[in-house]
């Protein structure tokens, strides 16, 4: 009887047979089907996906399936100039979700983070760097563009008057660099191949630069970030902070008298879902108690746990493009709501698996943050 398919340990094998017989590991990933390569890929250690992408026969069906997070985290890890390979299949949701969790600081774009980005997608070829055009916020490209130049509209009688470093594509914008030395050569690549494929997109986008003002794009493009963001689990940051609400001594031991409706659904996930140790001799009480309920109702608390830990990483202001950054928020997550799981347990005299179906996460992790911050 064949073993069964285990991600982890056969991308150990798959590596090893990498060192010595190349083409024979190629082949033993290819006898596994697009789903299975992603599975074997996300449940690697980051430091080896790299490896075993760069083993798939065909990257173009596997990169596009990962979860948008997931390559995010391989880009970084290989580094942005070096990851062109990679970007070169990837989509446009992927893309934009990458941008949303890698190139914003609070509520700003980084700028040169976002230009990194462009360079690395232009790096990726033409069709990759036209996608990203495409699936980032028309307001984020005009401020990006708009930090690195000023555009000038001239008519042919005009062209003595321009300095020496004016820059054309098409005899009518003229880009002058902000920075002086700044030879604008990731940006002519964008506007070039928008000139080529998308004439009316790169009018409008040299018009914009020129007409637009930093306030009202800025206030658009934090707007589309924080919808797609929140269709990722990721809720506004005001919002993400509620879980740090204080709470009177008398709110910590109010235990609702029946079941609650939970506050989240299942959603698609932006990482591949994490293997949690719901087991009854997992470290935190939470997980436990979860291992002590039925799969029907275990599930849910599972996608309303990765929410939670969402809103921590949101509300501490993680890296959300940082592969660290999860872990980090998920470790929290657990053992503040254990803490206050077990003082509600107490305090109602339940079991805490039945707490659970009564008390919502986010009010777990209150009750915990109000209890360490009172032990302080």
């Amino acid at each position: 009887m064949p073993e069964p398919f285990v991600p982890v340990r056969e991308a150990s094998r798959i590596l090893a047979l990498a060192e010595r017989d190349r083409a024979a590991a190629r082949a033993a990933l290819a006898k596994l089907d697009v789903d299975a390569q992603v599975a074997l890929v996300c449940e690697s250690p980051l430091a080896r996906r790299a490896e075993l992408l760069d083993l798939v026969s065909a990257p173009e069906q596997v990169i596009p399936r990962l979860p948008p997070a997931e390559l995010c985290f391989v880009v970084n890890a290989i580094g942005l100039s070096d990851a062109g390979w990679l970007l070169e299949h990837a989509s446009e949701e992927q893309i934009a979700a990458a941008v949303d969790l890698d190139a914003w600081s609070g509520l700003e774009p980084d700028r040169a983070r976002l230009g990194a980005w462009l360079a690395a997608l232009g790096d990726a070829g033409e069709e990759a760097l036209l996608r990203a055009a495409h699936a980032l916020d028309f307001e984020l490209l005009v401020l990006q563009l708009r930090a690195r130049a000023s555009i000038v509209l001239t008519g042919r009688d005009e062209f003595a008057d321009l300095p020496a470093s004016a820059l054309t594509i098409d005899g009518q914008f003229h880009l002058l660099p902000s920075a002086a030395g700044d030879d604008l050569e990731d940006v002519l690549v964008l506007l070039q191949a928008l000139f080529q494929h998308d004439y009316w997109f790169y009018h409008r986008l040299l018009q914009a630069v020129s007409a637009e003002t930093d306030t009202d794009l800025g206030e658009w493009a934090l707007r589309w970030r924080n919808g797609r963001l929140q269709d990722l689990g990721f809720p506004p940051l005001e919002d993400a902070k509620r879980i740090y609400s204080y709470l009177r001594p008398e709110q910590l031991a109010k235990l609702p008298p029946g079941p609650h409706g939970l506050e989240v659904g299942e959603w698609p996930l932006p990482i591949w879902m994490p293997s949690l140790p719901v087991a009854d001799d997992s470290e935190h009480l939470l997980f436990r108690a979860m291992a002590a309920l039925p799969e029907p109702a275990r599930r849910p608390l599972l996608f309303a746990f990765l929410a939670l830990v969402n809103r921590v990483a949101v509300a501490d202001e993680l890296p959300l493009g940082d592969a660290h950054s999860l872990p980090r928020a998920t470790e929290k997550a657990a053992r503040l709501a254990s803490l206050g799981l077990a003082h509600l347990a107490r305090a109602g005299g339940v079991e805490p698996a039945a707490v659970l179906l009564r008390a919502t996460l986010e009010r777990l992790f209150t009750v915990g943050v109000n209890l360490e911050r009172s032990a302080t």
